[in-house]
């Protein structure tokens, strides 16, 4: 496991792509068990240890992902999430330029749990929810777009669903209209940074996600300015 950060109440990991954060019908071992199954062994904890799941991050995405080490700390957390005191951003990189290099996106998601989902209106519906995010352009090659985005909701393939619905599906998500896989099964979407006011002690936190050690990856982070960078 890749730790990014680690104190008495939270600690921040690496997930990788693939990985599922909490279980599922698959059978699957979570992050979370994981996570939780580390605490234990690191710091020798007898019986059953405490590990909060404070978000969630979609199967083929990596990035940084928060658990909580203890009951206050989840509280806290989840009402920061909540009220939107935790600035996320993400990387992504899609095969077609956006249509305006800086935007914010608005719009109307309704999830399908039969086909797993997500479908976007430009206007309200019955049972959609609103989903807002921004984004801009931060570097490009020849064939190839990086954006980072700012989450202002947080709906079920929110990203993956909005970029798609402007013409951008993500590299390698076949589920939202990109025309090939990656090998690795991932798609070109990370958690790139995390940002937030600790629950307990007060002190800014501010994590990165390595960026995956691909070569188009790795090329398109090089071209990043440091001013657009949080690394």
């Amino acid at each position: 496991m890749d730790i990014l950060y680690v104190d008495n109440h939270l600690v921040i990991v690496n997930k990788r792509p693939g990985e599922i954060v909490q279980g599922d019908k698959t059978g699957d071992t979570p992050l979370v068990e994981t996570v939780r199954q580390w605490i234990k062994e690191t710091y020798a904890k007898p019986g059953n240890v405490f590990c909060g799941l404070v978000h969630r991050l979609d199967r083929p995405v990596g990035g940084v992902v928060m658990f909580a080490r203890t009951s206050k700390g989840l509280s806290r957390l989840n009402e920061m999430f909540r009220k939107g005191d935790v600035n996320k951003k993400y990387w992504a990189i899609v095969r077609n330029r956006p249509p305006k290099d800086e935007d914010v996106l608005t719009s109307y998601i309704t999830s399908v749990e039969r086909n797993n989902k997500s479908y976007v209106s430009p206007t309200p519906k019955p049972g959609a929810k609103e989903a807002k995010l921004s984004y801009r352009l931060i570097a490009q090659s020849d064939r190839y777009f990086l954006l980072e985005i700012d989450l202002m909701t947080g709906r079920k393939h929110q990203i993956r669903a909005q970029l798609a619905s402007i013409g951008c599906p993500v590299k390698g998500d076949l589920k939202y209209g990109d025309k090939r896989s990656n090998p690795d099964g991932s798609i070109s979407l990370i958690a790139r940074h995390i940002e937030f006011i600790h629950p307990i002690s007060k002190k800014t936190v501010s994590v990165d996600a390595p960026v995956p050690d691909d070569t188009l990856w790795q090329a398109l982070a090089a071209n990043v300015t440091p001013t657009t960078d949080n690394g």
